[in-house]
């Protein structure tokens, strides 16, 4: 880790950028994936299965007889906890319901309202590669069903042999969801995007990927479908003070520098002698984890920072915007109205974010690369849309035209001020 003492302010808006890459270079290759799909459909995403997944298929689908002998392949022990962190995410995403739509008199005769609607068909694409994340599908099913989406169409790489890890099959058997693409990477977003013969095109994709999809999915937002929010590698961000941890932070901070190389983690402390500490853990730690090449890459990319106070240190992660922030220090409960841009926060020594990754019953699709501080993680407000209403009586009419009319005319647009004019003439000669 790279390490500061007391970085000054005019420091910190270099310190907060995250390793980037150049991705607008994977934009043509991405775009030919796309022509393929939209040119060729399931025939194209066969021969780009053969190509980039190294494996022929069959089929495009995952059968219900693949789905049904999921759940015997499952040792017992994973099929338990992946119910209870599904009880969890249930009970959490539940709380996020609307509540009771109330309607409200601006002034007699006006009464406007909003609605809550499900998104009817969404895609949710679950990563496969270096670590299958059935978890997302979770996180991402869960408050789909909660909310309504009449349709889910779930894109996932198939493994070498064809198959698809029955965690995820059974997931998405618990879900109700019937229709699983063996698809992985831009041209998995391609299809749900713009549909195929077996995969049909949805309004919004939900879920996390390596650097194709996260383009992928960049591209097709702005061509008219909708996406969850933007994403890049993984973050943690731990503000710690004496009181914490040090086997514990490192912990942390390595459940995070596991997912990739390109994955950014960041300590924040007042101590020094702290720092030393974690620092000594991390190297213990690391040496036997069986991803020890991507986190001690990411290590490479991430900091660690000595600060005279917890004030400094949120101010710092306020600018950061963490995807995950931590606070290990005594009485985090104070520093709790100072938190404004953090995607999921952790109090306490025993609140590890590996709790949120899997079963406490937040969600784990976040913002990242500093988007904490204008987006929301992923929530059962991410699968509806909120649609206003309003009802105007004749008295209402009355009441308001005048209003209209004035603010019409002095925007130049007469046909607005017409459309309430020639009702007013109406209602006055009643």
């Amino acid at each position: 880790m790279r390490k500061l003492i007391n970085p000054s302010p005019e420091q910190w808006p270099e310190l907060v950028k995250r390793p980037t890459k150049n991705l607008e270079e994977l934009e043509p290759g991405i775009q030919e994936t796309f022509r393929q799909v939209q040119e060729r459909g399931d025939a194209a995403l066969l021969e780009l299965a053969e190509k980039f997944d190294g494996v022929r298929l069959e089929s495009l689908l995952v059968s219900q007889k693949e789905i049904e002998e999921a759940e015997a392949k499952l040792p017992v022990e994973l099929k338990e906890a992946i119910l209870q962190a599904y009880s969890n995410i249930q009970v959490f995403h539940h709380t996020q319901q609307a509540e009771q739509v109330q309607q409200v008199e601006t002034m007699a005769g006006i009464t406007c309202w909003r609605k809550s609607v499900a998104i009817e068909k969404v895609g949710l694409y679950i990563p496969g590669g270096t670590a299958p994340l059935f978890s997302t599908l979770l996180m991402l099913g869960v408050p789909a069903r909660i909310a309504g989406c009449r349709e889910l169409v779930l894109c996932t790489p198939p493994s070498k042999d064809g198959s698809v890890h029955p965690a995820i099959l059974y997931i998405a058997s618990l879900l109700g969801v019937t229709r699983v693409v063996k698809a992985g990477g831009a041209q998995a977003i391609a299809a749900m995007a713009f549909g195929t013969e077996r995969v049909p095109a949805v309004y919004k994709i939900f879920g996390p990927g390596n650097q194709y999809v996260t383009v992928a999915k960049q591209l097709v937002g702005k061509g008219g479908v909708a996406i969850d929010l933007p994403a890049g590698p993984s973050e943690v961000l731990v503000i710690a003070d004496d009181s914490a941890n040090p086997a514990f932070v490192a912990a942390d901070l390595l459940s995070q520098a596991e997912h990739g190389p390109d994955s950014q983690v960041v300590l924040l402390t007042n101590s020094e002698d702290f720092l030393d500490r974690v620092e000594a853990e991390l190297e213990a730690q690391l040496a036997v984890l069986p991803r020890e090449a991507f986190a001690s890459q990411a290590l490479g990319n991430s900091l660690g920072l000595v600060f005279d106070s917890v004030a400094e240190m949120l101010d710092f992660s306020n600018l950061y915007a963490p995807e995950h922030l931590i606070l290990s220090i005594l009485n985090f409960e104070e520093a709790l109205e100072s938190i404004v841009n953090a995607g999921s926060v952790f109090l306490g020594n025993y609140s590890p974010e590996a709790a949120g990754d899997y079963a406490s019953g937040t969600n784990h699709t976040l913002p990242t690369n500093g988007y904490a501080r204008a987006y929301s993680g992923v929530s059962l407000d991410s699968f509806v849309k909120k649609i206003t209403f309003q009802h105007i009586t004749p008295e209402g009419l009355q009441n308001i035209g005048g209003t209209i009319e004035t603010m019409a005319a002095a925007e130049g647009l007469e046909a607005h001020k017409n459309a309430v004019t020639i009702r007013l003439k109406e209602v006055n000669r009643v």
